[in-house]
């Protein structure tokens, strides 16, 4: 069987995880054996939280087994693709969700967003994110969890990295605008959190569909701040100019949207606080 290098080293963080890359060999074996699969390698591109390959089901037909890795922003993946039921997600075809296990409809060409230019991609995330806000209007969202959860659990990552902080009162103000955006209200929908151009890929049903969905309840001006974040070059060199654009093309409020781009810029937690260009752009987007 093989891992990718990638998923390994996500799964050495924690005992919890390193039992599930344990136990992923007799899990793979089951499901094939229940949902009557041939399995190939896994995907190049499958990413640290998450175990993905294509199949061929008993009927001939091709699909997408993904197996995911236990983590908390995860957790509701595979409800969300119930509640979205392939528009404009991938469609869930099977699910085992005491084991994070997903049949999914396989995308043909299946090319990635990102081999298109940057301005490209705005038109499309931000159009994909409209479609996915809709679905949610007058819809029971009290099965997802809501996006403070989120926001408290990289808080908590953010202060055990004060020892790192290049500017304390940047982060400290990153975190207590971040705390505040997170704040419940009446025009909360669900959104998608983590959609940007490695989790959407070319189709033969519609031109592009969004996989990876990791729904809360919140506030929809943070949704496009995960594309910005994977804009890197473009948003340090002109962060007012990016959000902006996005958030025009979005239909959703442009300083609200800055000021999730300030938070995460200064308070996200992350390996490499040195990189001194998110502390640059968080001073040009600061409130």
């Amino acid at each position: 069987m093989i891992i990718p290098p990638q998923l390994a080293a996500a799964c050495e963080k924690n005992p919890e995880r390193q039992a599930w890359l344990k136990n992923l060999p007799e899990l793979l074996r089951g499901l094939a054996e229940h949902w009557s699969l041939r399995i190939g390698r896994p995907f190049d591109h499958s990413g640290t939280c998450s175990w993905v390959a294509p199949v061929l089901r008993g009927d001939g037909t091709s699909a997408v087994l993904k197996l995911g890795m236990p983590h908390m922003e995860g957790r509701d993946e595979i409800e969300g693709l119930r509640f979205w039921g392939g528009d404009p997600t991938v469609r869930l075809l099977e699910a085992d969700d005491q084991h994070w296990a997903m049949l999914l409809e396989r995308c043909f060409p299946g090319t990635l967003l990102r081999s298109e230019s940057e301005p490209m991609q705005d038109v499309t995330i931000t159009a994909l994110h409209r479609r996915l806000w809709k679905a949610s209007e007058g819809k029971d969202l009290s099965r997802f969890r809501h996006l403070s959860a989120l926001v408290e659990l990289w808080a908590l990552e953010t202060l055990a990295q004060r020892h790192s902080w290049p500017d304390i009162g940047l982060v400290e103000e990153g975190l207590r605008v971040m705390n505040q955006l997170a704040y419940p209200a009446e025009t909360d929908t669900l959104l998608i959190t983590d959609l940007h151009a490695g989790n959407v890929l070319k189709a033969e049903r519609e031109p592009w569909l969004v996989i990876d969905p990791k729904p809360f309840v919140g506030d929809r001006s943070y949704d496009p701040v995960q594309h910005l974040i994977n804009c890197e070059t473009r948003l340090h060199a002109d962060p007012i100019g990016l959000v902006q654009r996005v958030a025009g093309l979005a239909e959703v409020d442009v300083k609200r949207v800055g000021l999730w781009t300030f938070a995460r810029a200064a308070a996200d937690p992350r390996d490499d606080w040195k990189n001194a260009q998110w502390m640059e752009t968080a001073r040009k987007l600061a409130p």
